[in-house]
């Protein structure tokens, strides 16, 4: 920034006194700020924050997106302030510049993938600054352990200051390492030393040192994110935002549910809707009455969880009717452990405590906190469990949600959001609704269920998807490894899906409008699909007496192969016409 081409104002007023920072007018505060006076611009900022944030806040919707946008917009106000030439026009023209910025952060929002920071550092110029590397706190410590120019010989004092901005961030937040932590931090980002230089300079291991800049790695990015959160919290209470909502618990409407957990909420959500929908056709047209995902070997419990969240649930809202805006947050290495067999005090309160908070947690806040507002639960995955639940309530003061997952309601801190067993973390939020009619639901809903069946669908790994599914399961029993809990989750889960498929078209063929031949022949088939699943549900049915949930049997003895195999080579054979049958139906519905 060039002071060269302007003389700044003299503060003095008429008497000669220098009046306080609160006193001087913005023209005055903009000349000095131009002269490079950092409390000038400060006060300027702190004069007009509210406002810009507000005003971003009007672009972006999301807080937290909005900070971020000012944020960028003042380190580029104070770089640039030298370019203003009518300083009378300070507060236009920041707001323009906090505009550019956040249509440019909306055309443009990328998450920055992580670099390990023990990891050989980069080569100059090899990571290339965008609209988002600003916020990433790896681009920044890359950044910062570029070799520095000897004091007092910075070419670029734009790059000069913007170094100094980002020290002044990251100091604040290495306040959480302890003083060995930091030092060797430092040494490794800052003075540019190799982790061999430093165990030599600290007398330790080259091992040592790896593990003490991982491990504060870990915490620097961990409080970085308790300050993102923070940031956010403080601005819902500047904003007037902070209350204690809790929606009407509609949890009676539900008894006689489904073990689809991710159908049994998405039902309940809809309740709050003025579409809503009876289980049945919830678990027709979002395809979930007829999904199947096997596990190779032990027939893990996640499989029946194995899928595209994202992708499969807001296709079958789609079919619904409703458009919605998930946080994806999830893992992608296939199943976690079994909740159910794990050591219970790893599912308690204090053992979320111990696990990082989740990195998309400021955005997930947001969103529940809007979609509450509007007065609509949020879908939400393995708050207490590795289930489908709602979150139907929050108390900033408290900073707690409420939630419901299965048969438990309970509150949860927003900071143990992302920190359960799987430690996964996934919202999902109804953003509107639109007029369709029952030819689209369904042809939406055959689509994603012969995708499923056929094996076009997106495959989750290590699980086994469709009617391929079934020759995995029958392989299992013949493999003698099969994980008794997991597996009795699987049978009652895949019968359960199928009583209800069976359900589900019944209704639709009660409720099918139209009285041409076409309409009848459609009927028809919904009444021959009705009839097959529900032969499909009895018999996997007995599967469910021999291999009882929680306890499972014993999957893996001989006899109980004898038996489970020939059951599901019939169920495979009849899964098999069930196909043709839909495939017919998807002929007559074009």
């Amino acid at each position: 920034m060039s002071t060269a081409s302007f003389t700044p104002l003299d503060p003095r007023d008429e008497e000669g006194a220098v009046p306080e920072l609160d006193d001087r007018d913005d023209r005055l505060l903009v000349e000095q700020a131009k002269a490079g006076d950092r409390e000038a611009f400060g006060e300027l900022i702190r004069r007009h924050r509210a406002q810009v944030y507000g005003y971003a806040r009007s672009i972006a919707q999301e807080p937290f997106l909005a900070e971020d946008i000012v944020q960028d917009a003042l380190i580029r106000a104070f770089l640039h302030l030298g370019t203003l030439v009518d300083t009378e026009r300070f507060l236009p023209w920041l707001h323009r510049i906090v505009r550019n910025q956040a249509y440019t952060r909306l055309r443009s929002r990328s998450v920055a993938k992580e670099q390990s920071f023990s990891a050989p550092a980069p080569s100059q110029g090899s990571i290339e600054p965008s609209e988002d590397t600003w916020r990433d706190l790896d681009y920044i410590l890359h950044r910062l352990s570029q070799s520095r120019p000897p004091a007092g010989q910075e070419t670029n004092p734009e790059e000069a200051l913007l170094r100094r901005e980002l020290m002044d961030t990251i100091g604040g937040i290495l306040g959480c390492l302890n003083r060995r932590e930091r030092q060797i931090f430092e040494s490794h980002f800052f003075d540019h030393l190799s982790p061999q230089e430093i165990a030599k300079l600290f007398q330790l291991s080259s091992a040592n040192v790896y593990q003490i800049i991982s491990r504060g790695r870990k915490k620097v990015i961990q409080e970085k994110l308790r300050i993102s959160v923070d940031h956010y919290m403080k601005n819902r209470r500047d904003m007037g935002l902070m209350k204690k909502t809790l929606l009407p618990n509609n949890a009676a409407s539900h008894e006689g549910g489904t073990w689809t957990s991710a159908a049994s909420a998405i039902h309940r959500i809809l309740g709050y809707t003025d579409k809503a929908f009876p289980l049945p056709m919830v678990m027709g047209l979002t395809g979930h009455a007829f999904r199947i995902n096997i596990g190779p070997g032990d027939v893990h419990i996640g499989g029946p969880t194995s899928f595209n969240f994202g992708d499969i649930l807001t296709k079958g809202l789609l079919n619904l009717g409703f458009r919605c805006r998930f946080i994806d947050g999830l893992r992608k290495d296939g199943p976690g452990p079994n909740a159910n067999l794990v050591d219970p005090s790893l599912l308690t309160e204090q053992a979320m405590h111990k696990r990082s908070m989740h990195k998309a947690l400021p955005e997930a806040l947001e969103l529940i906190h809007r979609s509450i507002d509007r007065g609509l639960p949020v879908l939400s995955w393995d708050l207490f469990i590795p289930e489908f639940g709602v979150i139907y309530g929050y108390d900033d003061e408290q900073r707690q949600l409420m939630a419901a997952e299965l048969c438990r309601e309970k509150a949860i801190s927003y900071d143990n959001l992302g920190r359960g067993i799987l430690e996964d973390l996934f919202i999902l939020a109804i953003e509107d609704s639109f007029e369709t009619d029952d030819h689209t639901m369904l042809q939406g809903a055959l689509r994603m269920i012969l995708d499923h069946y056929q094996g076009i669908e997106e495959e989750a790994p290590r699980t086994v998807r469709g009617l391929t599914a079934y020759s995995t399961w029958i392989e299992a029993f013949r493999g003698g490894a099969i994980e008794p809990n997991g597996h009795s989750y699987n049978v009652a889960f895949v019968q359960d899906a199928r009583h209800f498929a069976a359900a589900f078209w019944n209704e639709l063929a009660d409720g099918w409008n139209g009285s041409d031949e076409r309409d009848a022949r459609i009927r028809s088939l919904f009444r021959e699909a009705a009839v097959l699943y529900g032969d499909i549900a009895r018999r996997l049915l007995p599967l469910r007496s021999l291999f009882p949930f929680p306890s499972g049997g014993d999957p893996n003895s001989p006899a109980a192969a004898e038996q489970a195999v020939p059951i599901l080579e019939s169920v495979l054979a009849l899964e098999r016409q069930a196909v043709s049958l839909l495939e017919a139906m998807d002929n007559e519905l074009r």
